[in-house]
């Protein structure tokens, strides 16, 4: 059976995940972008902005309207930065339109959201309308309005999935050291982000603060609801893109390496994106950046009875506009491969 073209608007098209969008999208052969759209009322041809475009694409930006989106396109992402789709996609959601949503503002409930991103939270009643999908993991639902999970969440429950699903975790014994470059910032100016600061620089920002980690403990609770809380801490490391996990786990029964990586391996064997390195190897950034994979590696040490996994991903790709066409892949039926076959860029 042929398989049919589909349309797809993206509002946000200007930040990071919106280019991203933008460059894998170009590749996917089941996919025409009609229409990009940012939230400002300009109009300006996006190969003017972005030169790296030039002969790749002849559209322009267009102000955001729900109704001609939805007359042209058979899905929309939202590549925005988080207190921005929340007030914008209502008449998508009563309308049961397709939606990638790649900001923060439906991952959470809203108490949570306004606890932890401190901004005014979407009606719950529209929150519940939506699904939040770790892409390799994808069921299907009854919604079309698909919350992309966050970079360092990504990477962080691939690595404890395994674990969790079979009711290992120590729930006591949870601690996720987060390593993430620079574009996982956004593109706004930030004294953090300042090459003077960020360059030959490790810095630890939001301890115990950072807006993923409800997010993370409420899909861990689906898994393993006796999980009540982790230790999560992230630090700014100095490269453009890339997220590295640490993540240190006590398991509820003993063990050996060579169980858990058959464990590993078993979960992840026909989900095309998630490579269990082989036992007593572990991964780098370089082998995953500019691609869709999430490469993972593990070291049991039978002394203290910590596992440590090692979980590595590109922020912007399977963190982000990578995760969102996969999710996309499996709303419309294509193969989750499609568009994402992508070497990594080593050197």
């Amino acid at each position: 059976m042929a398989l049919k073209v589909i349309k797809v608007a993206i509002v946000g098209v200007t930040g990071y995940s919106g280019l991203e969008l933008l460059r894998l999208l170009k590749n996917h052969r089941y996919v025409e972008i009609v229409s990009i759209h940012n939230t400002a009322n300009h109009s300006q041809m996006i190969a003017e902005a972005y030169p790296h475009l030039k002969s790749m694409y002849k559209i322009t930006t267009t102000p955001f309207d729900p109704l001609h989106i939805m007359q042209e396109a058979d899905i929309v992402f939202f590549a925005t930065s988080s207190g921005v789709s929340k007030d914008l996609v209502a008449p998508f959601i009563a309308a049961h339109f397709p939606v990638i949503d790649l900001s923060g503002d439906f991952r959470l409930s809203a108490e949570d959201y306004a606890s932890w991103y401190h901004k005014t939270p979407a009606p719950q009643t529209l929150i519940d309308q939506t699904t939040y999908s770790l892409a390799d993991f994808y069921s299907a639902s009854t919604t079309n309005y698909i919350a992309n999970p966050g970079c360092y969440a990504t990477a962080t429950l691939l690595a404890l999935a395994p674990i969790a699903q079979h009711h290992l975790l120590d729930k006591h014994n949870i601690i996720i050291d987060a390593k993430g470059g620079l574009s996982g910032a956004g593109k706004s100016l930030t004294t953090a982000s300042h090459f003077i600061n960020a360059n030959e620089n490790v810095t630890m920002y939001k301890a115990n603060q950072h807006q993923h980690i409800p997010e993370i403990t409420r899909q861990l609770q689906k898994w393993q609801p006796n999980i009540e809380h982790i230790q999560f801490n992230t630090s700014l490391i100095p490269i453009n893109r890339g997220i590295f996990i640490s993540a240190y786990v006590k398991l509820n029964e003993d063990t050996s390496l060579d169980v858990l990586h058959r464990l590993y391996t078993s979960t992840y064997y026909q989900k095309p994106f998630i490579r269990v390195m082989p036992e007593g190897t572990l991964p780098n950034i370089k082998q995953v950046v500019g691609t869709n994979f999430a490469d993972i590696g593990l070291a049991y040490n039978q002394d203290t009875k910590y596992l440590t996994i090692v979980s590595v991903i590109d922020n912007m790709i399977k963190g982000a506009a990578g995760q969102a066409i996969q999710n996309m892949n499996h709303l419309f039926g294509f193969d989750e491969t499609m568009g994402l076959e992508l070497i990594a860029q080593y050197a």
